[in-house]
């Protein structure tokens, strides 16, 4: 989703979070600042939900935690929150809160003009400090691509990319599914960022 930068004065998480909850939008909060999240294309929002639907019909009846772009994300050891598009917990000390989880076992994220740069550098570097994530899933809305960063056993994270006839394989939940799955009926074409994002 496309990010802009709030010119809400320095708040503190508990500041933050009913501060939030009062707005007609999200907002991530990083270091301090928080940034508005606007809306993203048409083609991004049908992704989006796609893999929501996807992950939580094949999580069925477990104890993990399936969420879309409203939950909110605590990075692992900070007081920053984002909100990815979508996320699964399967750890149990996520099912005691109740504004956000920290232990993600994967994340996903839909790529737009101007927010790839970030979701594959800075925010990736944030949620790689969570131990418990496994794959962080970057997803374009604009071609039959999608590129999965897997942390394998000894620890290395892995970049994998998928195109057009692959099938994706997410070892965080045990899901295979054909990339086709994720893409059927849209017309994917080339975005025009309008905004821009910190750096």
């Amino acid at each position: 989703m496309i990010v802009a930068k709030d010119n809400t004065a320095h708040l503190t998480p508990e500041e933050y979070f009913a501060w939030d909850e009062q707005q007609l939008e999200k907002h991530e909060y990083i270091n301090g600042e928080v940034y508005a999240m606007g809306g993203g294309s048409v083609n991004h929002s049908r992704i989006a939900v796609r893999f929501t639907t996807l992950i939580d019909t094949h999580l069925g009846g477990s104890n993990c935690i399936t969420g879309n772009s409203d939950l909110r994300i605590n990075i692992v050891g900070t007081n920053n929150y984002t909100y990815p598009d979508a996320s699964v917990t399967c750890d149990d000390r996520d099912k005691t809160t109740t504004q956000y989880i920290t232990y993600p076992c994967l994340i996903v994220e839909v790529l737009s003009a101007s927010t790839e740069a970030y979701d594959r550098g800075g925010k990736f570097r944030m949620y790689r400090q969570n131990p418990a994530l496994i794959d962080y899933l970057l997803v374009s809305s604009t071609s039959i691509e999608i590129d999965l960063y897997h942390k394998n056993d000894a620890g290395d994270w892995l970049i994998i990319n998928y195109k057009a006839g692959d099938a994706i394989k997410l070892k965080s939940i045990n899901l295979n599914f054909p990339i086709e799955q994720v893409y059927r009926g849209l017309t994917l074409s080339a975005e025009t960022p309008t905004d821009t994002i910190r750096e």
